[in-house]
């Protein structure tokens, strides 16, 4: 035996031979309390015996045909294992229809000529004695000739229809089935009544062999091998039974007794078939041991009571079937042990916050001492709702906080005594990086830095270390670490690579990492910057009842550094299908600890976000059901509002699945009297958000909670809330209601407010109907209502007609509605200012007289007492002369005024006046008629007076040689809008029109890009709600200037042809003024016939008029002049000429002092003799058209 152990040496080599040491061993081990003995130990020698010698004869047989070759190895120890090789040492190659048994026959299903040889050689390898065997080789010979017939499968093994198999439990099974016939038939393998375990089952030799492994009972049965070919199928079944050998259902377990204490061995096995059980103590078997009585045997059980220090002993139980056995030793140790700790005292423990504490207290003592735990020098026992207590006496501490720090005290009782020890805690910070590297892209040869900034606790000591692709950095002078910073200079290619920080304490290490990319400084083509790839491969991890790690792997950046990671959830219990922001952590980091609520079904998902935008939504994770809680919060906007007047509404918004924390969500509506009830009246309610109480008081106050509670328990207390049962309509009205009239349109209302208790509810406040007295006797009473909000007891009414009777009532408003009305009060508004008469209209004009018409106001706001009309004269240039002013009496609405001044415009105010004071004035403006030379002739309505329209005059224009300015007044209503028409003269180019901002003053357009030393046509409009004028010109613009390559005006030729240019314009000029000074006229008559428009009448000689002639197109404006002879005035005409048509030169300017007006409605026809129309009464001007 080996000293200092029980080990037992046989040294073979030197000791005699090995089959002298052949038997069965076991040892046993004693000392004073018992003895043990170990399993049956059995030693055999290994055997490697020869083949027996035997001559084997040639095989010769036809093609097609089946064959066996044996091979019989001798019986060695272990068994050999078997291959056929040549005389190569080659392999013999195997197939469907070539294959080795089992037994290490080799078998043919059909042979073919190439299986001729004279070398088949069975070897049998003994692996123990490292020795190989050979058989005699086997010669065999196939006869190319004519192949047999097909033929169906038949077995070569096994034979008959049906076999049995035996296999121990826990071993592996393996059947075989092989067959022959021609074709070579294919094998398959089914159980009946059953299907193949599809982990464990396997097959070899081309599926020839099935194997089974690890069987056990439920294994037997009957298993069916077919062999099919073309011609036919071929079945055969093997009955397989699962023996065992004995194995353990419940070993005896060690027992630790005190002395009065009962205990048990229990020795439970199994095995096919049952095993017998026999019980020893001390190796020696029990029957023949002396009796004790503090024992008794029961099968395999043995039952200690009341035992005593002599009843230790080890007691073996041995469990046995012809297949084997087992044998277990326990050892019954009656001990009387007061407590012993034997941890150490004020053992320190370190952790960091938020992960968990295990403070150990390893104790022994019998009988089995219980422990307690406690924190502090006079704290209360620890209990399992926060901590966890371990059988093996250590505390658990499953999420440790700083204020878990201190000094806890572990005690061990039983009923000998009792022992204590206190041990540590302390609480560290967790050591954080608060600043991590980041992404980096340089260029060859550039330097790089990373910067790792670590947080931590003030009583730890960190370590920072630098790896590169999870490796030490190279030993390299161009990598220093200054700091908190790693720099890289003269960067290569080579130095491309992940970049790791690793903060290390005693109690923890954190990293973080950023990838250096190295590029050529040479320009390369822009990257592709887009939104990052999805993340993949979620993972859940250290999941607790209320947080989980989720980790992750980012996809691509695609050029752009990823900045944060979103991280959203989905509850599948309660909102399947929408998703949640769950929270966002930087883009460095790829594990996040996430806050979880009970009760939830959570999924998540991440989502990636660079400069250019977010990434798609990754595969979301595993789901994670959290446990149940109570509810964390209650309802909220708890009301309390009746809807009737004996009825208490409680109103909340339910909490949401997300919420509920659990199953089963309630709610628990406690309500009573704020002024009453001192104790709690409470219901518990389904999920729903209202509970109406019945039978209350009218609009008393009640206090109201609601709390949500589950399946788990109830949440934290609500808040108490302030309601009101139902109102009910206020039972008085105000009082003391008088009016005070302030003036014509507003009076003051007081009233006396109604007390409080006959409000019988919120009050709103205090509404007012009013309405006129004259009213009274309509069908439908036209009623005002002006409400006043809260307690006001007073209100001002706006908006009363003057001189008027009114009634009102007051009426107090509470949340159910209005209570009686106030006993009406009647009061008067005192007279107003009457509006403006109705309209003023004037008829009948003469030469010196006009008669105004009108109608009363229609407010007249009082008794009409009389009118005032004032007048005053408008001159051309709209000019106001003196007023006069006119008292007429109310009964009038007709009034001449005579003596009036010819042809002369007049302005008129009318106004109405009562006892208040003088009302609105309406105006008016008419003209008198010309003298009875200039008046109409009836059919074009002489006699009316005519309506003052728009006009454009004094238009001019002066150009330059690409730009013109134009210039103009306007006269007539606004608002109207400006245009300016311009074209080449002459030209069947469509004009360009251009909207011009404008107002009654003098205006200025300029146009702009014209072409130098071109004639062009210009056109201005003002189009109104009142009709719409125009005013036409011609000018030339300048010539080009000079080139400065040659001065133009040095040469010769063209001094020459200015002068000439400059002596014909002289005598247009000279004719001009000559034609115009002759009668103060323009020679319209020639200029008439060089247009030859046939819609135009030639001038008649003998009385110096014109004759009519209208537009031809009614879209065109129509030109308006005047002819001014010196011998008399004539009437306006229509005519299609416009001054501008005679002016000529480079700068034209156009006087048009209010002899040119342009059209401002459209072509007129002809009304009847009587006339419709009013027309403008001309005014002598004389019209002046100069040249530059």
């Amino acid at each position: 035996m080996k000293a200092g152990s029980g080990t037992l040496i046989i040294n073979i080599m030197s000791e005699g031979k090995a089959e002298s040491y052949e038997g069965v061993y076991q040892c046993t081990a004693r000392n004073e309390r018992g003895a043990a003995i170990s399993n049956n130990i059995v030693v055999r020698p290994s055997r490697s015996p020869l083949w027996t010698k035997e001559k084997l004869e040639p095989i010769t047989l036809r093609n097609g045909q089946s064959l066996v070759l044996p091979c019989r190895p001798p019986i060695g120890l272990p068994p050999a294992i078997i291959f056929w090789m040549d005389n190569s040492f080659q392999r013999l190659p195997q197939s469907e229809r070539v294959s080795q048994g089992l037994n290490g026959d080799l078998y043919f299903s059909n042979v073919l000529p190439e299986d001729t040889r004279e070398d088949y050689i069975c070897y049998a390898r003994f692996n123990h004695t490292q020795t190989i065997q050979q058989k005699q080789p086997i010669s065999v010979k196939v006869l190319s000739a004519k192949s047999s017939r097909e033929r169906p499968p038949t077995f070569l093994t096994p034979e008959g229809s049906k076999s049995t198999k035996e296999e121990l439990r826990g071993n592996v099974l393996s059947l075989e089935c092989i067959a022959e016939g021609l074709p070579t038939p294919i094998i398959y393998w089914t159980k009946e009544d059953g299907i193949l375990p599809p982990n464990r089952t396997f097959y070899r030799n081309f599926k020839k062999t099935l194997q089974i492994t690890q069987v056990s009972e439920a294994d037997s049965g009957n298993y069916q091998c077919i062999a099919k070919n073309t011609l036919g199928t071929i079945h055969h079944t093997i009955s397989v039974t699962v023996k065992a050998a004995p194995y353990w259902i419940m070993a005896p377990q060690n027992l630790v007794l005190s002395p009065g204490e009962n205990g048990t061995l229990i020795c439970s096995a199994n095995g096919d078939p049952k095993p017998r059980i026999n019980w020893l103590m001390n190796g020696v078997p029990i029957e023949i041991t002396p009796d004790d009585p503090s024992r008794k045997i029961d099968g395999d059980i043995i039952i200690f009571s009341n035992v005593q220090e002599r009843s230790s002993a080890v007691y073996q139980c041995n469990a046995s079937n012809e297949y084997g056995y087992l044998l277990a030793n326990a050892f019954v140790n009656v001990l009387a042990e007061p407590p012993r700790i034997l941890t150490p005292e004020n053992t320190l423990y370190q952790v960091i916050a938020n992960r968990p504490a295990m403070l150990d207290c390893a104790f022994f003592g019998s009988p089995l001492p219980t422990i307690e735990w406690f924190k502090g020098a006079k704290g209360s026992a620890l209990h399992e709702d926060i901590y966890v207590l371990h059988e093996n006496g250590t505390l658990e501490i499953p999420v440790a906080q700083k204020d878990s720090t201190g000094t806890y005290t572990c005690v061990a009782r039983n009923k000998l005594g009792m022992a204590k020890n206190e041990v540590h805690l302390e609480v560290k910070d967790p050591t954080r990086i608060i600043k991590q590297p980041e992404y980096a892209v340089v260029q060859r040869g550039s330097t790089v830095s990373f910067e790792c900034k670590v947080k931590h606790d003030h009583t730890l000591v960190p370590t920072v270390t630098w790896l590169k692709d999870n490796n030490e950095l190279p030993n390299d002078e161009r990598f220093s670490v200054d700091g908190d910073q790693l720099v890289v200079t003269d960067v290569g290619d080579h130095d491309s690579g992940t970049y790791t920080c690793v903060a290390n304490t005693t109690l923890d290490m954190v990293s973080a990492s950023a990838v250096l990319s190295v590029v050529a400084p040479t320009p390369t083509p822009a990257p592709i910057y887009d939104v990052p790839n999805p993340p993949f491969d979620l993972e859940l991890t250290d999941q607790q009842d209320k947080s989980v790690q989720l980790s992750w792997t980012p996809g691509d950046d695609n050029n752009s550094p990823i900045t944060k990671f979103i991280i959203e959830y989905e509850d599948a219990m309660h909102e399947a299908g929408l998703w949640h922001h769950q929270a966002e952590v930087s883009g460095t980091q790829t594990t996040a600890e996430l806050k979880l609520s009970p009760f939830v079904n959570y999924s998540f998902r991440v989502l990636a976000v660079n400069s250019i935008g977010r990434s798609l939504p990754s595969e979301a994770s595993e789901q994670y059901l959290t446990k149940a809680a109570e509810p964390d919060n209650n309802p909220t906007a708890v009301e309390g509002l009746g809807s009737e007047p004996d009825n208490l509404v409680i109103t909340w918004k339910p909490l949401n699945g997300f919420e509920s924390n659990g199953p089963g969500l309630q709610y628990k509506v406690s309500w009573r009297q704020k002024d009453g009830d001192d104790e709690w009246t409470s219901v518990v309610v389904a999920n729903v958000s209202k509970y109406i109480v019945s039978g209350t008081p009218t609009f008393v106050p009640y206090l109201i909670k609601v709390q949500a509670l589950n399946d788990v328990g109830f949440a934290p207390e609500p808040a108490v809330v302030l309601g009101h049962s139902g109102e009910d309509l206020p039972m008085v009205a105000p009082g003391n209601v008088h009016v005070n009239v302030v003036n014509s349109t507003l009076a003051e209302v007081h009233w006396d407010p109604v007390p409080l208790k006959s409000i019988r509810g919120h009050l709103q406040g205090y509404r007012i109907y009013y309405w006129k007295a004259s009213q009274r006797n309509r069908r439908h009473l036209e009623k005002k209502i002006l409400t006043f909000q809260g307690s006001k007891t007073h209100g001002m009414l706006p908006g009363l007609e003057p001189f008027s009777h009114y009634t009102l009532n007051v009426r107090v408003v509470n949340g159910k509605g209005e209570g009686p009305a106030s006993p009406d009060r009647v009061f008067h508004t005192p007279e107003g200012v009457p509006s403006a008469p109705s309209s003023l209209k004037i008829v009948n004009p003469t030469l010196d007289s006009l008669t105004l018409e009108w109608d009363p106001p229609s407010h007249p706001n009082g008794i009409l007492t009389e009118y005032t009309l004032k007048y005053q004269p408008i001159n051309s240039t709209h000019e106001l002369g003196p007023l006069v002013d006119l008292k007429i009496p109310a009964n009038k609405t007709r009034w001449t005024l005579k003596n009036l001044n010819f042809s002369t415009r007049y302005k008129f105010y009318l106004s109405a006046h009562t006892a208040a004071g003088l009302g609105s004035q309406i105006t008016e403006e008419a003209m008198t008629t010309v003298d009875e030379a200039g008046i109409l002739p009836p059919d074009v309505g002489a006699g009316k007076v005519q309506a003052l329209g728009p006009r454009i005059s004094n238009f001019t224009a002066a150009a330059a040689e690409t730009h013109a300015s134009i210039s103009w007044d306007y006269e007539g209503p606004e608002p109207v809008t400006f245009y300016v028409e311009f074209g080449v003269a002459g030209s069947k180019e469509e004009w360009r029109k251009e909207i011009v901002n404008g107002s009654r003053s003098r205006n200025f357009y300029g146009l702009k890009g014209l072409m130098p030393g071109t004639a062009y046509k210009v056109r201005v409009g003002a189009a109104g709600a009142s009709g719409s004028v125009s005013a036409e010109g011609v000018f030339e613009t300048g010539p080009a200037m000079a080139s400065r390559q040659v001065d133009i005006a040095t040469q010769g030729w063209f001094i020459g042809l200015m002068c000439a240019v400059a002596l014909l314009i002289l005598i247009l000029l000279i004719v001009c003024f000559i034609r115009r000074n002759k009668g103060g006229k323009y020679p319209v008559k020639e200029k008439e016939d060089a247009h030859a428009d046939p819609e135009i009448q030639p001038m008649k000689e003998d009385d110096g008029t014109f004759g009519e002639y209208s537009d031809a197109e009614d879209h065109k404006p129509l030109k308006k002049g005047s002819r001014t002879p010196s011998d008399r005035t004539v009437k306006k005409e229509d005519s299609d000429d416009s001054l501008v048509d005679y002016g000529e030169g480079v700068n034209g300017q156009f006087n048009e002092d209010g002899s040119f007006i342009g059209q401002y409605s459209g072509k007129k026809e002809k009304e009847p003799a009587e006339g419709n129309e009013s027309s403008e009464a001309p005014s002598p001007v004389n019209a002046m058209n100069s040249f530059v």
